[in-house]
């Protein structure tokens, strides 16, 4: 049975010592989707993307890369990691949902589910902000992993 690796024997948290793995290329897609109402979508339909705060899916981009950054920072015990890549894509589905995929990267020794994660659900949150004032009727649907590679085992669910 599997035991939860941010804890010792005792139960006490602890951080993962990562250092006998060896150095492997390694990836992760997070998707986040935020569902709005007929108002903003209008305004997101239009090809300027503009708020009173500025365009929303540049500036979410900028937020959920700057996130998935930070990310050491903001979750107790997650290993400070030099990304070598961190990509945004933002789009509208068939159901006219906003779609948010973080393509998070690097060469190291430890996986990067948690930042590509935090990228994709800053960019969510980015998106609610600054799409309130136009409405409230909107949600962040979900959150999930998509896909990871590297480490002991790989994961895809597209």
């Amino acid at each position: 049975m599997s035991s939860f690796s941010h804890l010792d024997d005792e139960g006490k948290p602890k951080m993962v010592d990562v250092s006998n793995k060896n150095t492997s290329r390694r990836t992760a897609i997070a998707r986040s989707i935020v569902t709005v109402d007929s108002s903003i979508l209008a305004h997101l339909s239009d090809e300027k993307k503009q708020t009173k705060k500025g365009p929303v899916f540049q500036t979410a981009i900028l937020a959920g890369i700057m996130a998935s950054k930070q990310t050491s920072q903001l979750i107790p015990l997650c290993h400070p990691l030099m990304i070598s890549k961190s990509n945004i894509d933002i789009h509208i589905n068939e159901n006219k949902e906003v779609v948010i995929l973080c393509e998070v990267s690097l060469d190291g020794k430890t996986g990067v589910e948690m930042e590509a994660l935090t990228g994709a659900s800053v960019a969510a949150l980015t998106i609610y902000d600054m799409c309130k004032g136009i409405s409230q009727n909107m949600s962040i649907k979900e959150t999930t992993l998509i896909k990871k590679t590297g480490g002991k085992s790989d994961i895809n669910r597209s």
